[in-house]
């Protein structure tokens, strides 16, 4: 059953050099961040917003794939 408060698309990110720094960003009125993970070349996260996320922060070169598209961090 879909939450019409969130979006629950899945979205991938792949991480192009070791180290990528993949964080999730909270909902509300305070922007906290509330989790973080590492990835090294060549790991996959696959991921999606939830009640809790409302934004991910990547850092790092990456390729992030969603429905809308494809972008490439750096």
């Amino acid at each position: 059953m879909k939450d019409a408060n969130y979006n629950s698309d899945f979205f991938v990110i792949k991480a192009l050099e070791d180290g990528v720094q993949v964080m999730g960003l909270t909902r509300g009125t305070d922007t906290k961040f509330h989790h973080a993970e590492k990835l090294d070349k060549g790991e996959v996260m696959i991921a999606q917003f939830t009640e809790h996320t409302s934004a991910v922060k990547v850092r790092g070169k990456a390729e992030i794939q969603t429905s809308n598209g494809e972008i490439n961090a750096d």
